[in-house]
């Protein structure tokens, strides 16, 4: 059985935190309404096309799972802009709600997600505090890959999340 790939969109695939004016180079912007946002402004999206090859690439070697407070949306308005098939995706009892010990709100889903399985997760907002509980409490190899938000995912990402697949 492949690892998991968890994979977040803003942050990872929408670096929402780079210069407002300013699109990262190789990005494309989208405007998109996701339900249960609040502002009835379309929301300004920026995906790079480049991602959907490199994790159509990845899919050889992990299972690709959107882990994302976009949800199941993430196969609506992300997927195909980046040409991905549907993916599954993590359906988080609950959002933004109490962590353990400092943790990222996520952290104990997504250990509850792999049940045991290994897996990678890409994400913006993981710190030494969800290291610490994954290897506390997981079994299984795991690779907790901090992307900043203002970059997106990097070349030298994807290179680390082939190679980490390629050693399990």
């Amino acid at each position: 059985m492949k690892p998991l790939l968890l994979i977040d969109v803003d942050g990872p695939l929408n670096p929402y935190a780079a210069q407002r004016e300013r699109r990262p180079e190789g990005y494309t912007t989208h405007r998109m309404r996701p339900s249960g946002r609040p502002d009835p402004k379309p929301l300004r999206v920026w995906l790079n096309p480049g991602h959907g090859d490199e994790l159509r690439a990845l899919a050889g070697a992990h299972e690709l799972v959107w882990a994302t407070t976009w949800k199941g949306e993430a196969n609506e308005w992300i997927g195909p802009r980046l040409g991905l098939p549907e993916l599954p995706y993590v359906d988080w009892p609950q959002m933004h709600g109490k962590a353990p010990r400092g943790t990222f709100w996520k952290t104990q889903y997504i250990l509850e997600y792999a049940q045991g399985r290994p897996f990678a997760w890409v994400d913006d907002d993981i710190t030494s505090y969800d290291h610490e509980y994954v290897e506390q409490n997981h079994c299984a190899a795991a690779l907790l890959l901090h992307v900043d938000p203002r970059l997106g995912l990097l070349r030298p990402d994807f290179d680390v999340l082939a190679d980490w697949a390629a050693a399990l």
